[in-house]
């Protein structure tokens, strides 16, 4: 069985990196675009890191420019909107695309794996998808709903914290 830990993904920098260093880890993968109307998520998104990931929880963002023109930036200036203008420090990756043939492997396994309202393809930036420790999609959340809406669901992924 495919897993989120099975993909290696491309960061900033150009370099590859396994994902499988988030194993054991409760993830919210988002795709990403800097000039999105959804782009004030990045702020709720970056809470929920802080808030959980002492936890076991990371945010894993994809930036995407399939959908309106909206990430215009290369690797180089998505990493400095993301680091000092929303201010997120959560692992931000190189620009993928989600949809049709030329679509990351990895967002080709998430869109089956996690239903949709359009056939399994991504509609629109910042959709989400919670994945559990084992790697398998427990949901995924449509572009409208705010990330702070979702701070339940990973509560109740999450281990319990030792008393």
């Amino acid at each position: 069985m495919t897993a989120l830990f099975d993909f290696s993904v491309r960061d900033l920098h150009g370099g590859m990196q396994d994902l499988a260093q988030y194993r054991d880890r409760v993830t919210l993968v988002v795709n990403t675009a800097s000039r999105c109307f959804f782009a004030s998520q990045f702020d709720s998104l970056e809470k929920l890191q802080r808030d959980y990931e002492d936890r076991g929880f990371t945010v894993l963002a994809f930036p995407c420019d399939q959908f309106g023109h909206q990430e215009p930036l290369d690797d180089a200036e998505i990493e400095e909107f993301c680091r000092h203008e929303a201010g997120v420090t959560f692992p931000v990756f190189s620009k993928i695309e989600v949809n049709g043939p030329g679509a990351d492997p990895l967002y080709r396994w998430l869109t089956t794996q996690g239903g949709g309202l359009v056939g399994g393809r991504i509609a629109w930036n910042f959709t989400k998808f919670l994945v559990g420790r084992d790697g398998q999609v427990v949901r995924r959340y449509a572009p409208p709903i705010p990330p702070a809406r979702i701070a339940r669901r990973i509560e109740q992924t999450l281990p319990a914290l030792a008393a």
